[in-house]
């Protein structure tokens, strides 16, 4: 080849071919981005991916396919509904049944599926598909909000199966209601569609319902209410915990601390709350008075397993007694399991916190249970959600009692209800004006996202102590 061939030559080798080359270096490039923004902030990623995944929903519901009238739904009621169903919440501003079409309740029953494999999940899925890898961080990170479930390098397989079995929980409860809707007079597809949105509802704890009245037609109706609770209650449990039921059964002695503890914790506020439940409401006419005894102790189990993050109802919340919503408030506020689909601060940090208060009490140096020692580091991170979302629920509720002028028993159930994702309500939030809609919104981001995640995410890094200053004990109580 001549000297002069090579150069009439040579720039095709460099010069791209074409706007295909173009678009596939764009891509390349934003996956690197990707890439490079999961392995080095994992947490913060999953604040974006989830905020991505909201304005995403936000858009297809305010558009006029997603209305019933084929109206444009306003900017904050369309928001408010893509927070409620993403977080997995249930509270509404407008009638699920009512306002949204078939389009528009797709839309939701999407997002409740995407919001309920969680934001760290979700944010390690993201990485998979674009990268088809994790980095070393990004794996700890994801092993770390599955509790340690799987070893390093099966997180991609670990993620795998919280689809897998979330796709086979929710379809095993959308065969066992699908009949009954079918039995009570309903058409085929209707009762299908039905069945499947309400075991999806059900099983992320997410409390949204396709029928104008909810649930309460069926109030006595054990085919519809017990699948809904045992829905809720595994979806509550978390995936660590359903994992390793999942491989060693009801072998107390294979479980790990994890499953222990929130296991028997879970029940015990299971039987309280249905107890307590049952004492404060036995003779509210209002609610359960005027029922005979199984009714009563129906009500009171499906309330106890509810408002821990279900959300779904079968009584007017405004009708309960004052000490029944202080009861609610408390159990809201406790929550589920971690990495579940409920909210709440959880009940391994209940558990946590109270193992160190009575360790405290004893004067025990170590804070154990069932031969194990609950490292420092543990009870620092229980202290610091609980006082995060105490904060975050304190803060909200000022501003809410100013912005709607509504009582205060009122004010802090909606807000606590936000912020635990559990979704019973006052109907106080469809009574907000836009200003309050949005804070209910952004509570409802931040007790999804979880506190501990948040503030890790707005770190700007991770500084590094090279020294440590005297110890000097201040004077506590």
């Amino acid at each position: 080849m001549t000297q002069s061939q090579s150069r009439s030559t040579s720039p095709a080798s460099w010069q791209p071919a074409g706007p295909e080359q173009e678009s596939l270096g764009i891509f390349t490039g934003l996956r690197d981005f990707i890439d490079n923004f999961a392995n080095t902030s994992p947490a913060r990623l999953a604040l974006v991916a989830f905020g991505v995944v909201i304005l995403l929903f936000t858009g297809l519901l305010s558009l006029p396919a997603a209305s019933a009238t084929g109206d444009v739904t306003p900017l904050h009621q369309a928001l408010f509904t893509a927070v409620s169903a993403v977080c997995v919440t249930g509270l509404t501003v407008v009638s699920t049944a009512v306002h949204w079409s078939f389009f528009g309740q797709l839309i939701i029953l999407i997002g409740i599926f995407v919001g309920g494999l969680g934001t760290l999940t979700l944010a390690s899925l993201l990485a998979l598909m674009v990268s088809k890898k994790l980095g070393v961080r990004g794996k700890l990170i994801a092993q770390e909000a599955m509790n340690h479930a799987g070893r390093l390098g099966e997180v991609g397989t670990l993620l795998r199966i919280v689809i897998t079995t979330s796709v086979f929980i929710e379809a095993a409860l959308a065969l066992a209601l699908i009949p009954r809707f079918l039995t009570l007079g309903e058409g085929f597809w209707q009762s299908v569609w039905h069945g499947i949105f309400y075991a999806i509802s059900a099983f992320n704890n997410a409390g949204f319902t396709p029928h104008s009245g909810g649930i309460v037609p069926y109030e006595t109706d054990l085919w519809i209410l017990i699948p809904l609770m045992l829905g809720v209650f595994l979806g509550s449990l978390g995936f660590p915990v359903v994992m390793v039921l999942r491989q060693n059964g009801l072998n107390w002695k294979k479980w790990n601390l994890h499953t222990k503890l929130t296991i028997q914790v879970t029940f015990i506020l299971l039987t309280a709350g249905t107890v307590l439940w049952a004492l404060m409401e036995w003779d509210n006419l209002r609610t359960i008075g005027s029922m005979n005894v199984s009714d009563k102790i129906t009500h009171s189990l499906f309330a106890s397993v509810m408002t821990r993050s279900g959300g779904f109802n079968l009584v007017d919340q405004n009708h309960l007694e004052s000490t029944t919503k202080l009861l609610t408030d408390a159990l809201m506020f406790a929550g589920g399991g971690s990495a579940s689909t409920a909210g709440g601060i959880k009940v391994t940090t209940i558990a946590v916190m109270f193992l160190a208060i009575v360790a405290e009490a004893r004067g025990d140096a170590d804070v154990k249970i069932y031969g194990r020692t609950i490292p420092q580091g543990t009870m620092r991170v229980a202290i610091s959600v609980i006082v995060a979302a105490a904060t975050l629920v304190s803060v909200c509720a000022f501003l809410l009692l100013q912005i709607s002028g509504a009582s205060l028993d009122r004010v802090l159930f909606e807000t606590i209800s936000a912020f635990a994702t559990v979704g019973l309500s006052t109907n106080l939030s469809a009574e907000l004006p836009p200003s309050g809609v949005y804070v209910l919104s952004a509570l409802m981001f931040a007790g999804r996202v979880g506190t501990v995640t948040l503030a890790a995410a707005l770190a700007l890094r991770q500084r590094s102590q090279l020294y440590h200053y005297p110890e000097e004990r201040p004077i506590i109580g």
